[in-house]
């Protein structure tokens, strides 16, 4: 098996055409494909009312230090112009408030002296430990900032990072002002970027819509543009091709109420054959009758096949046979063979299936009906009888009157096959707010705040300050690969440690300015059980660099117990705009603190340090996927104190439980090939850590993996791209 090579690509677009549309509310331009049919929803907006009194005034201050006792915190609150607070001169340095009683801040007011901040946070707090960011910046312009935020919180915090001058930070006077949130409507429309299809729509009408939408997006790889295909039940005799931030769905409670007679097809044209960057892009909740027997999904990450049923059999390579990188299905039912062919690796969840037809290096199954035995490492397949604990991913429909709802699938324990027709709920689309990229992070939070689930509508959407998930239950539904960048290296979303939120398809993409995480799962310190009713994360997808210069330390950072992680990719881009050894840094893909977490499909890539790094106790991880970071310009640079480069995935010393079925690292050290990384995987040597079916391979001889787990196994080298295999350790 050859390297994957991924060159940057030029981003095709075609111009949107602009036409109207009548909805309940304000005009939006419509679908510029014209045969699909927009989707809409009666929906209300909310607006904020600010009040104009200082809620700060006179109220406790502290600071992380003064200048001097001429120049108090308390300066910075008693409503006196000429009075201030100045810091020590020193990074970095904070002045905080504590408010008595929990409030809605709308606006903070920030009257500096010339000693300023240029780069800083406002922070709010239930408690005066755990912060929440509302609002940062780095390009600070001193003066009197008026600054509308939106959190809750009984203290307000400004924490700076960057002096302006050689001094300290210096404030006349800190404002809060306070108020209260209308209640955000819920429902409305799904904007111009979901084409909804009927089947009274002319068969020909469909295919130009979906050709249309094919030809811009193909080889649109780090485009802007956002679409998701909906099919209302119904049968349909078309072809759709699958380009990226492309989601083709069916709109039935389950999935044989739609039916495609055709393909719904993936393949690499594009890229001369080769599906190792057919990425983000999905097929959900519809039935496929394929033309000549076989459906074509040849993808690589970020590419969901989910509660889909295949009448026939399933190709999972291009044209051709080239390479093919990975991949995902789960809930689905697959009547004929499922072929991989040139699939590296390949994880299917909870499906059934006719058949399978090869392994290249790691294929691995949890409770598939019809999944080969168990026969790692020749032919490499690793079967898990059962999954552990699932939830599936919630999805939406329409009932029987033509209303929108989120179905959300019950919890299941030691599951097996497709879980349709299932248990759960529906949600009706008026409890959603229903997001567009042009809402801000302040809307989206008051939404929340009213007790509203949350609908992102395809695009792209700038946050400048933390999206927070606090209500237990929560559903936050991503449609059409809707993007989420932060602004000023804020986190773009915290979900607090309450049971059962739920957070489905979307895509974080790292800003310019560095984040500290990119989606933070229950705050540090976390520790309440979620047992009966944990937090799911699904089909959510990171990546730092690739479409512009991104910064980020952590993607994901999981500190609430009992979490479900199903299906994520952590990329720190390889190729692409912005990126670099100094431009698209990053340390470690998924940080999972909480016990009793359970990770199924774990896509991680490129990061610099550690990939994956597990404190928990009880984790359980079912198919991990690595490649280590290309790009160390030497060895010096890429060393965890003496030893050579770091581990894709690391166990901490303090864990005494975790087990791990199904594991692969890879190398290419293509910027200098004489690089090492000492192993694949560290973990504590005890009887109550244990992984199963693990691999490490150098990709064409493009460096080296010296051992496979801790110093056993190995070494991965040598142009015939041949893996070391380990069946159980230790």
């Amino acid at each position: 098996m050859h390297p994957r090579r991924r060159p940057a690509l030029i981003v095709a677009s075609l111009a949107a055409l602009l036409l109207s549309l009548l909805v309940v509310g304000p005009a939006r331009a419509a679908d510029p494909f014209l045969s699909a049919r927009p989707a809409t929803a009666s929906a209300a907006m909310g607006a904020q009312a600010c009040g104009t009194a200082d809620a700060a005034l006179g109220r406790p201050a502290t600071a992380s230090s003064v200048e001097n006792t001429g120049l108090p915190a308390s300066a910075a609150v008693d409503g006196n112009a000429g009075t201030r607070w100045s810091s020590a001169f020193g990074d970095p340095q904070w002045l905080q408030v504590d408010l008595g009683a929990s409030h809605q801040i709308c606006q903070v007011v920030l009257q500096w002296e010339a000693a300023y901040a240029s780069a800083f946070r406002v922070q709010v707090s239930g408690d005066g430990s755990s912060w929440t960011d509302v609002y940062a910046t780095t390009t600070g312009t001193g003066g009197t900032q008026t600054l509308d935020v939106s959190g809750t919180g009984r203290y307000v915090r400004v924490h700076g990072t960057a002096r302006a001058t050689p001094y300290g930070y210096s404030l006349w006077e800190l404002t809060v002002r306070t108020g209260t949130t209308d209640t955000p409507g819920g429902g409305g429309d799904l904007g111009p970027n979901v084409h909804v299809f009927d089947p009274s729509m002319p068969a020909a009408s469909i295919q130009s819509t979906l050709d249309s939408i094919f030809t811009q997006m193909e080889s649109n790889q780090f485009g802007l543009q956002r679409h998701a295909l909906l099919f209302k039940p119904g049968s349909y005799n078309v072809n759709a091709n699958i380009g990226f931030y492309t989601s083709i769905m069916g709109l039935g409670r389950n999935p044989d109420d739609v039916t495609i007679n055709g393909q719904v097809r993936v393949d690499a044209g594009w890229f001369g054959g080769n599906a190792t960057q057919n990425f983000w892009r999905s097929a959900e909740n519809l039935s496929i009758t394929p033309s000549g027997g076989t459906n074509q999904w040849a993808v690589s990450q970020a590419a969901p096949f989910r509660r889909m049923h295949v009448r026939g059999n399933l190709n999972l390579a291009p044209s051709g046979y080239g390479w093919a990188s990975g991949g995902y299905i789960a809930d689905s039912r697959i009547d004929g063979t499922v072929q991989p062919y040139s699939q590296q690796q390949w994880f299917t969840r909870d499906s059934t299936i006719g058949g399978w037809l090869n392994g290249v290096w790691n294929m691995v199954f949890s409770g598939v009906a019809g999944a080969p035995a168990q026969s790692f490492p020749e032919p490499p397949y690793t079967t898990l009888d059962t999954s552990p604990v699932t939830r599936e991913k919630p999805f939406l429909y329409v009932d029987g009157a033509g209303a929108y709802q989120v179905f959300v699938p019950a919890l299941r324990r030691n599951s097996r096959g497709a879980n349709w027709p299932g248990t759960g709920s529906s949600i009706p689309l008026g409890q959603f707010y229903v997001a567009k990229p042009a809402d801000t992070a302040a809307t989206i939070n008051a939404a929340l705040a009213a007790g509203l689930n949350l609908l992102f509508t395809p695009g792209v959407y700038h946050v400048n300050q933390s999206i927070n998930v606090t209500r237990p239950g929560t559903v936050v539904l991503g449609l059409g690969y809707a993007t989420v960048i932060p602004d000023n290296g804020v986190v773009p979303m915290r979900i607090a440690d309450v049971d059962g939120v739920k957070v489905a398809g979307l895509l974080f993409d790292a800003g310019p300015v560095n984040s500290p995480i990119l989606m933070e799962v229950g705050p540090t310190g976390s520790a309440a059980t979620h047992a009966a009713d944990p937090i799911s994360i699904q089909d959510v997808f990171f990546r730092v660099g690739g479409a512009h210069a991104g910064k980020a330390t952590t993607s994901l950072v999981v500190n609430s117990d009992h979490t479900i992680i199903d299906h994520i990719w952590a990329w720190r881009g390889d190729h692409g705009t912005g990126i670099g050894w100094t431009v698209n840094t990053a340390d470690t893909g998924l940080i999972v603190n909480g016990d009793d977490v359970t990770a199924y499909g774990l896509f991680v890539e490129h990061y610099q340090k550690y990939q994956v790094i597990w404190n928990g106790q009880r984790g359980k991880t079912i198919f991990f996927q690595n490649e280590m970071p290309y790009d160390p310009p030497n060895q010096a640079a890429w060393m965890n104190g003496s030893t050579r480069g770091y581990a894709a995935y690391k166990v901490a010393a303090s864990v005494t439980s975790h087990e791990a079925w199904g594991l692969g690292a890879y190398c290419y050290f293509n910027v200098n090939p004489s690089v090492v990384a000492e192993r694949g995987f560290e973990t504590p040597v005890n009887a109550g850590v244990r992984f199963h079916d693990l691999l490490t391979v150098s990709l064409g001889g493009n460096g080296t993996i010296a051992h496979v787990v801790n110093d056993t196994g190995g070494p991965a080298q040598g142009t015939d791209t041949i893996p070391v295999k380990i069946v159980t350790y230790p």
